[in-house]
């Protein structure tokens, strides 16, 4: 496959090819959608790790991780809401490694699978900073929960509170909170907007369910209601919507202190917060998202003669999103006679979301100069499914011709986390880059792999 690359030693992009660029701190040239350590010219790398380097020593597809990226945005959390309980939202994306990282940043991890905890406990996370999520939680996931120590499990339904009390052993109690149906509308995409009435999540204030989860819980001496919580949506890039829930959430702590002379002490407003996949995009910054939220929340607070709860966020997307990258080898270049395709060796398995949600991205070509004029093309994947598209009308050379490595921004989230194996085809791998260093975090799934599950012959 080398002899096709025809690869220039200095991996340079042209001007017309790097996106639109900025000029960071130390004078160095990066693009919005791209990690912090994410540089296209003069050669194209990552983590000071030339990605053409990458793809020699681990091939494509392959997802790239920029642990100092990931880093970053924790602090920035950290630095935006300096008195919140800030909880990473695995479900973006978990390795033992990211939630490592996690750890080391001082934040604390959401679950929602017992997969998820797995991974959490195999990595040595302490169980009192971990939350428990889920619509549907199964009664062994709810057991492991418990067994494992976590420190808080987020009731979904009526049915999920005396199914947990009953797990809970003698003399101990579990911190709960419950997740209510603030019925505010948010995301991208509708199969992503999880804060209206009608849907799987949560419990409706409109319907009674809510007052009588607080009820229910609060007659079970096994759990201490700590707190009430929501969730709006993914991929929200203004901070409205969070504001409008806070109110709503407020006004619920009012009233149960009003009905049972509690004051809970938790508000958790979930995540959501909205990043850039394209160039010309902007994400919701903890800045923007922190000063609109505390003042809407100390503003009905005060109002209801009510203290400040603990505020709890679960950013996923947002801090891991921006970190990853995907690197493919271009396999065709096909013109019709209405556009260009050039397909790669990876797409719907390592990347559901453009078929799922219309998601949208772009993409660059890495490892050899082009002096060729920029056109339109889609950016398609090699499994046998017209859907199957991972860019569309992203501009690359006009010269691109099979044997090229694209890489594609934004993929630190929900691809990974996503993955399938269709068409049998295995799951790349997750390289982490960071100070000139590239490691596997986790490995390429070969074909063994698939074959070793499959016992009916």
């Amino acid at each position: 496959m080398m002899c096709l690359l025809q690869q220039d030693q200095a991996g340079v992009l042209q001007q017309d090819q790097a996106g639109v660029l900025q000029q960071d701190r130390a004078g160095q040239e990066t693009a919005e959608p791209w990690s912090s350590t994410t540089r296209l010219r003069p050669v194209a790398r990552t983590g000071d790790v030339p990605l053409m380097d990458i793809v020699q020593r681990h091939g494509t597809p392959a997802y790239v991780m920029d642990e100092t990226d990931v880093r970053e945005r924790c602090r920035a959390f950290r630095a935006a809401l300096p008195d919140a309980d800030i909880l990473y939202a695995a479900k973006a994306f978990l390795c033992r490694a990211m939630a490592t990282w996690i750890r080391q940043e001082g934040l604390g991890l959401d679950v929602c699978s017992g997969g998820e905890l797995a991974v959490a406990r195999s990595a040595g996370f302490p169980a009192e900073r971990i939350v428990f999520h889920g619509n549907a939680k199964t009664p062994r996931e709810l057991l492991e929960a418990v067994e494992y120590g976590v420190g808080r499990i987020v009731v979904d339904n009526l049915a999920e509170i005396t199914r947990l009390a009953a797990l809970i052993p003698p003399g101990r109690r579990q911190q709960v909170l419950l997740r209510v149906v603030p019925d505010v509308e948010a995301g991208a995409h509708t199969a992503i907007r999880t804060g209206g009435e009608d849907q799987k999540f949560g419990l409706s204030i409109a319907s009674g369910d809510a007052a009588e989860a607080v009820s229910r819980v609060l007659a079970r001496p096994e759990l201490r209601l700590v707190g009430l919580h929501c969730h709006l949506g993914s991929q929200i890039r203004a901070a409205e919507p969070y504001e409008r829930a806070a109110r709503v959430m407020v006004e619920q702590l009012a009233h149960v202190r009003d009905t049972y002379g509690i004051v809970l002490p938790q508000l958790d407003l979930g995540g959501g917060l909205g990043i850039a996949y394209l160039e010309d995009e902007r994400g919701l910054t903890p800045e923007a998202f922190a000063g609109t939220v505390l003042k809407a929340t100390r503003d009905r607070c005060a109002a209801l003669d009510l203290p400040m709860p603990l505020l709890v966020i679960e950013p996923g997307r947002s801090i891991s999103g921006p970190a990853g990258l995907t690197l493919y080898r271009v396999i065709a270049v096909k013109h019709t006679l209405t556009r260009t395709f050039v397909a790669v060796d990876g797409g719907m398995s390592d990347n559901p979301r453009p078929s799922l949600y219309g998601a949208r991205y772009t993409a660059r070509l890495v490892g050899r100069r082009s002096a060729a004029p920029a056109r339109q093309v889609t950016l398609a994947g090699h499994h046998c499914e017209a859907g199957g598209v991972i860019a569309e009308s992203v501009a690359l050379p006009a010269d691109v011709r099979p044997g090229d490595v694209v890489a594609v921004p934004a993929t630190g989230a929900h691809h990974h986390s996503m993955a399938s194996t269709y068409n049998l085809t295995g799951r790349p791998p997750v390289i982490a880059v960071a100070d000139g260093a590239a490691r596997v975090v986790v490995r390429r799934e070969d074909i063994d792999d698939l074959l070793r599950r499959d016992v009916g012959l």
